[in-house]
């Protein structure tokens, strides 16, 4: 476990996340960097109460359709990986 949190992301991986960003970012208008800004807030708010991993946290934003309605509206998915729950 410990392993894994040590290891660096290769330039594969981190050009990986970063591609997976721009796409994410340009189907629902918003630009890398605020998606970054999002995620960071996202994780500051998350850290008060948990230990999270941040190198490893995903967030993304899809143009998802509402029941019945045929509109498509932006929603938030995060994949947030929880390290410990006892966080002080």
């Amino acid at each position: 476990m410990f392993k894994n949190l040590l290891k660096r992301k290769s330039s594969r991986e981190i050009a990986k996340d970063r591609l997976k960003i721009l796409l994410i970012s340009d189907r629902v208008n918003c630009s890398p960097e605020m998606m970054e800004m999002i995620k960071n807030d996202i994780a500051m708010v998350i850290s008060k109460y948990m230990k999270i991993d941040t190198k490893t946290m995903e967030i993304q934003i899809t143009k998802a359709g509402s029941k019945g309605r045929g509109i498509k509206n932006p929603t938030l998915y995060a994949n947030i990986p929880i390290l410990d729950l006892n966080h002080d």
